[in-house]
Formats: structure tokens, sequence, C-alpha cells
């Protein structure tokens, strides 16, 4: 999301696959034009702004040099607000990120920054779904990877999740909508930036989108979630390097190893907590769809209806 360049500030520290969690443990990216989207948006650039795409030379991102005023602009004036005190990777994020907007069909109708997306308030007045995806990965014994959320993050700190949770953003590669390549782009990207996954361990064809989930939860009262996600299914064998900032830590599960988990959430115990998101997928989808990443027949169940949940 002159154009600020967006640096990774990345500790190559290796965090352990871990073993405290309480419950048992076991064994082409393209480009999209802008062309038919709506001029009358109040989310869009004037017709007269140049939107033109330049990569970061440090990441390689795509930023839209028609928003970068109004980002800076944004950042600076949180010098002095209580956000000022949010952690220095997550609060980057928060202003430099520009998430797609949609409405509930999953139509691009503008894009806003991720600060503006997650605000309890603006997701109440309507202004705020935005696309997103849901990692799910599997190695070769079918264990699916889950992980813990770092405490720095602004919206549902420490709780465990898929995968990788995150959002495409407002640029050219991963605006594509033919065959969710757009989404899939971003989901490489982003499985490199929390887990250290190399992009040729995660190769784009390889995710299989089997479904979109509309829904809506709230974090702590200002920050909650209101995203049409798109549900990336992928088997892999992957090394990896979580980033501490992003990942407190990582843990392969199989399916009673999972069922202990949603028990313990369910009971309170030791305080463990399920992302909103996640708990969906698995209550709706995930047991049934296990089945398939097992029999190799994934594409049996892909339909990519939008499920309102």
């Amino acid at each position: 999301m002159p154009v600020a360049t967006c640096r990774l500030l990345y500790i190559p520290t290796t965090i352990r696959l871990s073993s405290s969690l309480p419950f048992s443990s076991s064994s082409s990216s393209s480009s999209s034009s802008s062309s038919s989207f709506p001029r009358n948006s109040r989310f869009f650039p004037s017709p007269s702004l140049s939107f033109r795409s330049t990569r970061s030379p440090i990441l390689g991102r795509v930023l839209s040099s028609s928003t970068s005023a109004s980002h800076a602009a944004a950042t600076a004036a949180m010098g002095d607000a209580p956000d000022a005190g949010m952690d220095a990777v997550q609060r980057r994020l928060m202003f430099e990120d520009e998430c797609i907007l949609v409405n509930e069909d999953d139509k691009v109708v503008g894009h806003d920054s991720k600060y503006n997306c997650h605000l309890w308030e603006n997701i109440e007045k309507g202004n705020a779904l935005h696309r997103a995806f849901s990692v799910f990965l599997f190695n070769s014994k079918y264990e699916l990877l889950l992980q813990q959320r770092s405490a720095t993050k602004v919206t549902f700190p420490l709780v465990w999740t898929n995968t990788c949770c995150s959002h495409p953003l407002y640029r050219d590669t991963e605006l594509v909508d033919e065959a969710s390549l757009g989404v899939r782009n971003a989901a490489q990207r982003k499985l490199l930036d929390e887990l250290g996954i190399p992009a040729e361990d995660v190769p784009v064809d390889q995710f299989m989108p089997l479904g979109r989930m509309l829904y809506k939860a709230p974090s702590d009262g200002k920050w909650g979630e209101h995203e049409l996600d798109y549900l990336l299914f992928i088997v892999r064998d992957v090394s990896m390097k979580p980033n501490p900032d992003e990942v407190a830590e990582v843990k392969y599960v199989n399916r009673e190893e999972l069922r202990e988990l949603l028990r313990k959430a369910d009971a309170g115990e030791g305080g463990l907590k399920l992302s909103p998101w996640f708990r969906l997928v698995v209550d709706n989808f995930l047991f049934k769809w296990w089945d398939h990443v097992e029999k190799g027949t994934l594409k049996d169940v892909a339909d990519m209806e939008i499920h309102r949940l």
C-alpha cells in the first residue's frame, strides 16, 4: 500500500514448533485494469490523480502513488494520538497496507487503510468490509500447521489460529480476480512475511480456494473484523523461520489434537483462545474437508460459494 519505501523488520530467529501448547502432542502474477472500477466511489482516487505502480526495492511490493500522501499524513497525525504507543511494526502495517473494500457479493468498491478497516466504529457503520484470506497448510502426514498470533498484534493478540490469516492488498498483483490469483499471490507473500516460508515451498498454483466466508467479529471494543475471507488449502512440506513480530508459536496438529484444543478452548483452560474466523471454519467445514485433503480430492468440494456466517 514521492512513494514511501516499505521495509520488513525481520528478526532471523527460528521459533520452535511448540510443545507447550496445552493439549496433547503427537509424533504468476498478472495485472488487472482499474477501468472497470466505479469512479463515483468515495474510496477511489480522483480521476485527476495518476495511478501507477512502483515496486519497493526492499520487498518488491507494489505501492499506489496516488495514496502515498494520505499514508504519510495519517502516520504523522498519529504521533500525538493514543495509538502512538502501538507496536512500531504493527503501526506501520496499519497505515501503509491498503485493504480491498468489497460489497457482500465480493465486488471491489474501493480501498482503505488496514487501520480504518479494523476500527469497530467503522465496521458498525458498514464502511469496512474487505477481502481477506485464511491459509490451511497441511504437511505430508496431513497434519495442520497452526500459529499463535504475537502479543503485539492489534487484533486478537495471542490467540491460536490457522496457518496464516491476512489480506490481499490494493495493488495490481493482488487485485486479479481470475482463478482467485490475486488472493493466492497475497497468501504466498504473507507466508513468507509471517512464517518465513520461501515462495518456492508454496507455489501459487498449489493453493486450492475452497470457498469464501462472510463474517463479522469484535476484538476488544475498539478493533474488530468484517471480512470476506477466501479459504485456501495447500498440502506441502515446508521450511519455516517465523517472524516474532507476527507469530508467537507454531505447531502441527492432527485431528484428535485439534479436537482436544477445541475442548480446552471451550472450557477456558489455561486461557487458551481461538480466533473467531478459525472457529467458524472448524465448526462448519474443516473436518469434512480434511477427509478430502487425505484423499487428494479437494477439487470435489471447491465451489467458491460465499457462506454468510
